[in-house]
């Protein structure tokens, strides 16, 4: 079971089959998909996001092998932003994207965070990895920001063509300390 979570600025909502609506024309962008993953379609197709909800992220979901969250404005709480969510997979835990109008004003960090502390407090795994392009600038910052350490790079096929990338990660008790040194 998905819980909603909340920070200074956001609501992370449970995933819902409905939230395709908003989200599919959000995410139908090249600048959103272009280092994500290859698995998703490029282009993207008119019902992509309804059948990513339904076939991919829903089910797993209730298997309760991923958590989904979208990302709402505590100021505007019924429109989609963004979203995150954090999987049970060896190498791959977290993963996030934010609609355009919203980039670089924080929320994907501040969102990484909850979900971080909710994958280390209340779900209470040791280790938490995250890969990303290299070029991936943007993602790269808050992996740093959160104490992330680099440990790995490798070649992945992205959206935008087969890149470095790099792998990131940060265990539970590193996660606690740099929680204590930032906010204790």
């Amino acid at each position: 079971m998905t819980p909603e979570l909340e920070t200074p600025r956001l609501l992370l909502l449970p995933l819902a089959l409905a939230d395709a609506v908003q989200t599919q024309p959000l995410f139908a962008r090249w600048e959103i998909v272009r280092y994500l993953s290859n698995t998703v379609p490029w282009p993207y197709p008119p019902d992509g996001a309804l059948r990513f909800y339904e076939d991919v992220a829903l089910p797993s979901a209730e298997r309760g092998e991923a958590w989904h969250w979208t990302l709402r404005l505590k100021s505007s709480p019924r429109q989609i932003i963004g979203s995150i969510s954090l999987r049970k997979d060896e190498h791959k835990n977290r993963g996030f994207w934010i609609g355009l109008p919203w980039q670089g004003q924080g929320f994907a960090n501040e969102a990484a965070e909850a979900v971080t502390s909710y994958w280390f407090g209340s779900l209470g795994f040791s280790v938490l990895r995250v890969p990303k392009a290299a070029t991936n600038i943007a993602s790269r910052r808050i992996s740093e920001k959160q104490g992330m350490r680099l440990i790995a790079t490798e070649e992945r096929d992205f959206v935008c063509g087969r890149l470095p990338a790099e792998i990131w990660e940060i265990t539970a008790q590193e996660w606690k300390t740099w929680k204590n040194g930032r906010h204790g």
